[in-house]
């Protein structure tokens, strides 16, 4: 499968000949800021108005706009959306989550990606002002799920055209749980981020919410 013609000139892909599955796809990154400028996120104090409650919409948004942002992807009937923004004292910074599901001929690695892209953007937009020194990171997609290829998760071994791989850069391991490592500061750990997977491993802080705790 190629976005090129024969002729080198770029296509958008058919795929109207693959099966209709159930597709989802989970992305994660974060923004890293000064101390300040994440406990006034934090406090509610941004002049600007709810830094984390616009940012989650933009996210959104950002996930439906997809196709009109990368030339050669699929415009795609997107069924459902999760956008979660979660502040890491320890790491000065704001991690983000998300998950995007369809019904579809192609996946969804591309919107959960944009969401998290188009998230982490509108924090640095609103907040420029204070810390124009803040850095967008780690944009990754975690896992994905659906279609002919099946299931991928970051971490694990792999076969693509008949060859193994094993992704050595991942943040997550075989229980999903996600870890994250701060260069700043000693580890700390920071719930509400949700890999809503069949393979999630409830704890007790989780139990019942069906949330697997980041562990930065």
């Amino acid at each position: 499968m190629t976005h090129f013609t024969a002729a080198g000139e770029a296509q958008m892909v058919d795929v109207g000949g693959k099966a209709v599955s159930r597709r989802h796809a989970l992305a994660e990154g974060w923004i890293r800021m000064q101390p300040a400028t994440l406990d006034l996120i934090v406090a509610g104090g941004h002049r600007k108005g709810d830094v984390l409650g616009i940012a989650r919409v933009a996210g959104i948004m950002g996930a439906k706009r997809t196709p009109d942002l990368v030339p050669l992807c699929h415009p795609l009937a997107l069924t459902h959306i999760r956008l979660d923004l979660e502040p890491d004292l320890a790491g000065s910074r704001v991690i983000c989550q998300a998950r995007v599901e369809t019904q579809g001929q192609t996946g969804v690695e591309m919107e959960a990606l944009c969401a998290v892209q188009v998230a982490l953007l509108t924090i640095y937009d609103m907040c420029k002002a204070v810390d124009r020194g803040m850095s967008i990171e780690a944009v990754r997609l975690v896992e994905k799920a659906g279609g002919k290829s099946g299931p991928w998760r970051r971490g694990e071994a792999h076969t693509d055209a008949g060859t193994s791989t094993t992704s050595t850069t991942s943040t997550i391991n075989t229980t999903s749980t996600i870890n994250t490592t701060s260069t700043s500061a000693a580890p700390k750990a920071a719930s509400g981020l949700v890999p809503e997977t069949a393979t999630a491993v409830a704890t007790p802080a989780t139990q019942g919410r069906g949330q697997v705790p980041f562990t930065p």
